[in-house]
């Protein structure tokens, strides 16, 4: 006989849980409390200001973010200037305006999500953490 009730096993057999990169950052986050974090960029602050550069480098890289792209040429930022284009609101209305002009294509949006919900749901349950 088959289980007509339960949902299909996404996931085959069972798993023991081997120390991963998340438990290493979960003993760190535990540690390191935010006053302990606040006086490391603040100190960090402090070399900044007093010329270190790896300091302003580091400061920089959580402040601003490591550049993803090349930085466009100064042709390019004068003739979007002229021409009134922002590539940066062009590129977040794309996914916007794909979904009005091709519905069908995004009527099952939420599928992958609610499938991803599933597997990490049955993981949970199957993988027994070792002690």
């Amino acid at each position: 006989m088959t289980r007509r009730n339960q949902q299909p096993e996404l996931v085959k057999g069972t798993a023991t849980h081997r120390r991963t990169e998340g438990d290493y950052l979960s003993v760190l986050l535990d540690t390191v409390t935010l006053d302990d974090w606040r006086d490391v960029v603040n100190n960090t602050l402090k070399a900044a200001k007093g010329g270190d550069d790896k300091a302003r480098a580091w400061l920089a890289q959580y402040l601003m973010g490591k550049p993803a792209t090349e930085a466009p040429t100064p042709l390019t930022v004068v003739v979007n200037q002229l021409s009134g284009a922002d590539n940066l609101v062009e590129k977040l209305a794309q996914p916007h305006l794909n979904r009005v002009r091709y519905p069908a294509l995004h009527q099952d949006d939420g599928f992958e999500d609610g499938l991803k919900a599933l597997v990490a749901e049955e993981l949970a349950r199957k993988v027994a953490p070792t002690g």
